[in-house]
């Protein structure tokens, strides 16, 4: 993406700076059934903004199988180069709140003392939004386009809260620009929210059942005796986590779907034997291995593990990871589109004893 407007705008100009902080905004994550948002691109039309004057157009709200505070869920990319998004941009303000908002900052830093290069940045940020002045390779705006409120939104760069990054939390820094209502937003800016973008976040937030494992023997083994291990059939119902945004004139959503699809188990110990020997349990008629039942002590289970040696009055932290088949679909998305598997694990304490015997 070209970032040379927020580098013109940031370099040595710390008044100006500070204005743009305060736009770009941290996305307020929850769970839940959306809200009803009667707000509009309008003020006047729509009965005003809230008392931050920030509306509720910005916020993604989530559904479905995701975490209740807001923070990330419980599952992990497979792909250790897939990362959600950082930050985004998104519909804001309509053009008589952004008036409002951004011309009451500006005249804040404008008062203050010792501005030098810092005032004639603002100078032109305020020719920028009010005299129709193309800066930055930016085109300019007549008014803060107010004979257009309503016809759209000034869009901002919005923070992911759960980005620990705080310089990539911060990197959709370029100042605010209108989007028409119904339209896309420009091609520069590759931030700009789509629903691939709201199907990563909806990933970011999923909670997927726990994965914890059904043994036989359960907690205690025996060495050199075959381990049994199955999930409940209840873990292989597919899971959704939905998220959107839906404001007058501009509306995405996108679900995330996961769908179990191997177990691989890691028996916590050097002297063990998995089954199958990679660890991995595939989903074979629509289960992952077998319950053990009576008469089956000679057979050799389809998932389990063996330990060749006792846990010495201690523990063996067996770790079992669900794999889940990620996929999306979304606004304006004819089929699913694929991506990186994701995985939750699981530990549980295995104690391992010696066989004893007594000779007569």
């Amino acid at each position: 993406m070209n970032r040379s407007r927020s580098k013109a705008l940031s370099t040595g100009t710390a008044a100006l700076t500070l204005v743009l902080s305060t736009l770009v905004l941290a996305d307020s994550a929850y769970a839940g059934e959306p809200e009803k948002n009667d707000k509009g691109a309008s003020t006047e039309e729509q009965g005003g903004s809230d008392k931050t004057g920030i509306y509720a157009a910005a916020k993604v709200q989530y559904s479905g199988a995701v975490t209740k505070n807001g923070g990330s869920g419980n599952v992990s990319s497979a792909d250790v180069n897939w990362d959600p998004p950082p930050c985004w941009y998104a519909p804001y303000l309509g053009a008589k709140d952004f008036k409002k908002k951004m011309s009451a900052d500006i005249e804040d830093q404008l008062d203050t003392p010792g501005l030098g290069s810092g005032g004639t940045a603002l100078g032109q940020l305020k020719r920028h939004y009010e005299d129709d002045y193309g800066w930055t390779d930016t085109p300019g705006y007549k008014d803060y386009n107010v004979d257009k409120d309503g016809e759209g939104m000034f869009w901002a760069g919005v923070e992911n809260p759960n980005e620990p990054d705080a310089l990539k939390r911060m990197s959709c820094s370029d100042i605010p620009f209108w989007v028409d209502n119904g339209e896309p937003a420009p091609p520069q800016y590759e931030e700009a929210i789509t629903p691939e973008i709201l199907a990563a976040l909806a990933y970011q937030h999923m909670e997927l059942p726990g994965t914890k494992v059904t043994l036989a023997p359960e907690a205690v083994t025996k060495v050199n005796l075959p381990t049994w291990a199955w999930l409940d059939k209840a873990v292989f119902d597919d899971v959704k986590a939905t998220a959107a945004i839906n404001v007058p004139g501009f509306n995405l959503e996108a679900t995330t779907t996961a769908t179990p699809k191997s177990l691989t188990l890691d028996p916590g110990a050097k002297d063990a034997t998995t089954i199958p020997a990679n660890g991995e349990c595939p989903i074979a008629d629509g289960k992952i291995g077998e319950p053990y039942a009576k008469g089956k002590s000679k057979e050799t289970p389809p998932c389990g593990i063996t330990y060749r040696r006792s846990s010495g009055g201690k523990t063996y932290p067996l770790k079992a990871s669900l794999t889940w088949e990620i996929s999306w679909t979304g606004t304006g998305q004819a089929g699913a589109v694929g991506m990186p598997d994701g995985t939750i694990e699981a530990v549980q304490d295995i104690t391992v004893e010696e066989v004893q015997s007594i000779n007569r």
